[in-house]
């Protein structure tokens, strides 16, 4: 994993990851404008805060409570993603990120929402987060995003998690919207194609910086939030960075360059979304749609 500003050092993964952000970007301004009304009116124009999700704002990755749900509902078993969650970690924690890695893992999100319509991601969603969610945001977390809000500045969610639940999550608290991973639909039907890849690493720093381009944002105003290493490109790219629960590396990052750093774990809660945080939102998606394929393979 490279840390540097850039992004990826495979030009064929930079240029994924440029698309993955810009559609991202583009989705988030659509839906914004579909809804007109934000939650809080901003009156600070160029300034905003961007907040990671996973082990950030929310104990544990959403997307596997998003997989827990879908499991509750038959979509697939526990057993099954606990067999595909540990496949997809010998293959992240024990090898490289490479053009091949990334498109084996794009293949697989392709399953999680191959065929299924927009609507219906939204509806699950609204319920799963109800039921499996909303007792898992961090409260120091969203203070520091209501802070940012009494500002008024817009404060947008940053996530592999595919949009529309990226958006979901980021209504339900108040927030501005989201920028997620956006997947190709059809007439509400999802084709089973990504735009781009998952926005992960260095397609979250593409992603900000067009969703600034967009809105007119001064990026050397605004502020970013992340537990995770490889939020390092996202980070580095605006003013002001805070790492929040940090893993170790992003915490040996954030002191050599003077960012700040919040925890709000104490040791209990730590060791409990340890195993999540080192997983990463990437390998969770993977394993989902691996499950959600198995699924299809058995019916």
């Amino acid at each position: 994993m490279s840390l540097r500003r850039g992004g990826h050092d495979d030009p064929e993964l930079e240029r994924l990851a440029a698309v993955a952000g810009e559609a991202s970007a583009e989705a988030a301004v659509a839906i914004e404008a579909a809804d007109p009304v934000p939650p809080q009116a901003p009156v600070d124009l160029t300034a905003a805060a961007f907040f990671d999700v996973d082990n950030t704002i929310m104990m544990g990755a959403s997307i596997f409570h998003f997989a827990r749900g879908l499991a509750a509902r038959k979509f697939f078993t526990n057993s099954d993603l606990l067999k595909f969650t540990l496949q997809q970690v010998l293959f992240r924690v024990g090898g490289k990120e490479t053009a091949d890695g990334i498109k084996s893992s794009r293949e697989q999100a392709l399953s999680f929402v191959a065929g299924h319509t927009v609507e219906e991601l939204i509806d699950l969603g609204e319920e799963i987060f109800d039921e499996l969610m909303a007792d898992k945001i961090w409260p120091g977390t969203r203070a520091l995003a209501q802070m940012h809000l009494d500002a008024g500045q817009r404060v947008w969610l940053v996530t592999a998690t595919p949009v529309e639940l990226a958006t979901i999550i980021a209504r339900r608290l108040g927030l501005t919207g989201a920028l997620g991973t956006v997947a190709e639909s059809a007439d509400g039907v999802f084709t089973g194609k990504l735009v781009g890849e998952m926005l992960h690493g260095p397609a979250k720093a593409h992603a900000v910086r067009s969703l600034a381009a967009r809105e007119g944002l001064d990026l050397r105003r605004c502020t970013a939030y992340s537990d995770s290493s490889n939020d390092v490109p996202m980070l580095s790219v605006v003013g002001t960075a805070v790492a929040v629960n940090p893993d170790g590396t992003l915490r040996e990052v954030a002191r050599k360059r003077g960012w700040e750093i919040r925890d709000f774990r104490t040791g209990r809660k730590a060791a409990k979304i340890g195993v999540p945080s080192v997983l990463g939102a990437g390998a969770l998606a993977g394993a989902v749609a691996a499950g959600l394929a198995y699924r299809k393979r058995l019916v």
